[in-house]
């Protein structure tokens, strides 16, 4: 390998292109990020730090005195250290749990201006809706700009079924575009009932007239957060995810100088000074203002939004849809998303919780509004929901309006007496111009903030993984790495330039192609690589890893849990886990699929359901049922299960066994009732799940029993 990339980097065209390849692909660094800035507060000149382990960054909050410190490891509070550490003032961030694990991971995935806000600004002649959608357009293009591997332009169909609407939304849509003006993704068009059916074939027909189509940005949320983070710490930040800040320090005037933090992974404590505090908390703002003030008034208001993903076959893979007129009023997204198809979000108040659960019914409120746009062909299906979460939005309430789809996704920037600068409300796309504000605040509040460059340095500052990346850059990952196309694709989507420094880190497969790269599962392009990669980007933890680092616990949480053990066990190589320490990541990283990613409610939904089979099918299922449980002892053990397994040529795991049980075995007690057989079936049967492999497995086993049973007769002479 290593000769055949010096024969490669050799090959090159010039000295200068082999000395940028050679540093690129043998030490994962890119040298066109290697650029120079000012650091340490402007008083000497270097380069772009390769990031420090997490050690290091708990080390320096331990010793070292900061200008600015940060709550929050959201996008807010991540935009706002890149913000203040690129004007040269000194930056610490610390994150309770980890970067972006609550709203910020849990959106519509979606880089936009706000259609409906546009709306309800002409009509209700409302110019800070106006100027909010407007300045988020322009934040829109920023972020297809400065994070290019991480986002892209996506068409959004907006079907319409009777003709007087056609101009109406004609209008509104154009008008979308006109205050866009030079930073329009593309232009919207008017298209005809055939031309839209073409190209979303799953689109309900009767009625339709028409449709239009606009462009938005969409992201990979949780790791645009985390790019803003990297490339903070790059510039110089501190920054710290699962460190807790217990309450803030104040001088004897009253003014803030630090804070006491806690690491939530060791429980260490100490005091950390800071000439500033910012409270960028999200969801969790008030709390953070009320150590400042025990008596403030409480200034958000939290509503949970829920999303559910489904098979990609539900969804062109190039084309959005909007539901503008929901069955409540909202609206109903329905998004390509890596893949798969996302749709939500539900709007509705609730109280803040480090753990939001999706619930059985905001569900069904997304099935049925799918249903109302897709023709009769699809069947939608509660089984087929393959992951549900929720996130809480901070929304800053407003006292003269009371539902809360009227609260505008506008922010406000505080300051209080003691200088407690706090940032609330706002959406993702502004965050970048959120954090400008916060800083350009705090500077104006606190005179001992001296930054070497008073303006804002963010407009246009590319973030961790976009200075080396082309759109045609996995090629050279396959070429040079012998990757999958598939994987190469996903890698240089998701790490960007960074892909490369990922690749040095995969294993050979032992096999001819791909020549490196272990998937952890194998419906999904993620590999062993990333696990080790996603170490050094900080993550801790099972969870910060599915659900953060890597995607799938928001893609599929039945695969997540598939890949579990794999995934924990190359963490534990890389932190040195005892053999105690993996279990309880198991079981922590469960629990969270279980609850945060809508696994328990999947199997509640499915136990709910009535047997309705009919006594034809009782009596074939209760005959597979029993030739499964071999001893008759009254139950399947997961003996049964491996025996059949055999029977039917598929070797597999006793991790892959165990999955297999759980699929079915509702009672967790280790073994399978003839009523949890007959549950799942009618559930099968009533789509309220889409398939069992343990279904599947008791099919083969009557076949396998029928055919052994053929073959005796024909060796005992009873053939013929």
């Amino acid at each position: 390998m290593a000769s055949k990339l010096y024969n490669i980097i050799v090959g090159g065209a010039s000295v200068s292109a082999g000395a940028y390849f050679t540093t690129w692909l043998l030490t994962g660094e890119n040298p066109t990020q290697l650029q120079t800035v000012q650091a340490e507060a402007g008083k000497k000149t270097g380069r772009l730090r390769t990031l420090p382990p997490r050690s290091t960054q708990i080390q320096s909050l331990n010793s070292e005195e900061f200008d600015v410190l940060i709550i929050g490891g959201g996008a807010t509070g991540a935009g706002c250290a890149i913000d203040s550490v690129t004007r040269g003032l000194k930056t610490a961030l610390v994150e309770l749990d980890d970067f972006a694990s609550g709203t910020s991971s849990r959106s519509t995935k979606l880089i936009h201006g706000g259609v409906r806000y546009l709306q309800k600004a002409i009509l209700n002649l409302d110019l800070e809706q106006y100027k909010m959608v407007k300045e988020a357009l322009h934040e829109r293009a920023t972020m297809l700009k400065t994070a290019p591997h991480l986002t892209h332009a996506i068409p959004i169909m907006l079907p319409v079924y009777e003709w007087w609407k056609v101009p109406y939304y004609w209008v509104g849509i154009k008008a979308y575009d006109l205050v866009a003006g030079s930073k329009t993704v593309k232009s919207s068009y008017y298209l005809t009932k055939t031309e839209a059916l073409e190209i979303f074939p799953m689109l309900k027909k009767d009625k339709l007239v028409g449709a239009i189509v606009y462009h938005d940005g969409q992201q990979d949320d949780a790791r645009m957060c985390l790019a803003l983070a990297l490339t903070a710490t790059r510039y110089g930040a501190t920054v710290a995810n699962h460190v807790k800040a217990i309450h803030i320090i104040k001088d004897d005037k009253g003014k803030i100088c630090g804070a006491h933090l806690r690491d939530e992974l060791t429980g260490k404590e100490w005091d950390v000074k800071a000439k500033c505090i910012i409270n960028a908390a999200g969801p969790f703002t008030d709390s953070v203002r009320k150590m400042d003030d025990t008596n403030v008034k409480e200034i958000c208001t939290p509503s949970k939004g829920v999303h559910i993903v489904l098979p990609g076959y539900y969804s062109p893979e190039q084309m959005g849809l909007l539901d503008p007129e929901t069955s409540d009023g909202r609206v109903i997204f329905f998004l390509p998303w890596q893949k798969h198809t996302l749709s939500g979000t539900t709007d509705s108040p609730c109280a803040v919780t480090y753990n939001p659960t999706p619930t059985e019914d905001e569900i069904s409120f997304i099935l049925n509004e799918i249903k109302n746009y897709l023709n009769s062909d699809v069947e939608v299906r509660r089984g087929d929901v393959l992951s549900a979460w929720g996130g809480i939005r901070p929304l800053v309430s407003d006292p003269n309006k009371g539902d809360t789809q009227s609260l505008a996704r506008n922010h406000i920037v505080h300051v209080s007496k003691s200088n407690l600068v706090t940032i609330a409300g706002g959406k993702w796309t502004t965050y970048r111009a959120m954090a400008q504000e916060t800083i350009d605040a705090a500077i104006q509040a606190v005179p001992e903030l001296k930054p070497t460059k008073p303006e804002c340095q963010t407009d246009g500052l590319q973030l961790e993984g976009a200075h080396g990346w082309t759109p045609t850059m996995y090629i050279r990952l396959v070429q040079d790495f012998g990757l999958e196309c598939e994987v190469a694709q996903h890698l240089a989507t998701s790490y960007g330039d960074r892909a490369f420094a990922v690749a040095k880190l995969a294993n050979l497969t032992g096999k001819r192609w791909p020549v490196i790269g272990n998937k952890i599962h194998p419906e999904f392009p993620y590999i062993d690589a990333e696990i080790r990669y996603g170490v050094r980007e900080y993550a801790v933890t099972a969870v910060d890893m599915i659900a953060r680092r890597l995607r799938l616990a928001f893609l599929n949480v039945q695969a997540a849990q598939e890949a579990l053990p794999t995934i924990v066990n190359i963490m534990a190589e890389e932190l040195n886990w005892s053999d105690d320490e993996k279990e309880k990541q198991l079981k922590m990283a469960n629990h969270f699929l279980a609850t945060e990613m809508g696994m328990s409610v999947n199997r509640a939904s499915r136990d709910k359901i009535p047997i309705t089979l009919s006594q034809e099918e009782v009596k074939m299922y209760v005959k597979r049922f029993q030739i499964l449980d071999h001893d008759h002892k009254g139950y399947v053990s997961i003996n049964d299960i491996r025996r059949s397994m055999k029977n039917a040529g598929e070797n597999v795991t006793g991790d892959e066994l165990h999955e297999i049980l759980k699929e079915i075995d509702t009672n967790m007690n280790g073994q399978v009732e003839l009523d949890e057989y007959l549950q799942m079936m009618s559930a099968l049967k009533s789509g309220h799940i889409s398939h069992s492999r343990f279904a599947r497995m008791a099919e083969l086993e009557e076949f396998h029993n029928k055919t052994q049973s053929k073959i005796s007769v024909e060796r005992s002479g009873g053939g013929f």
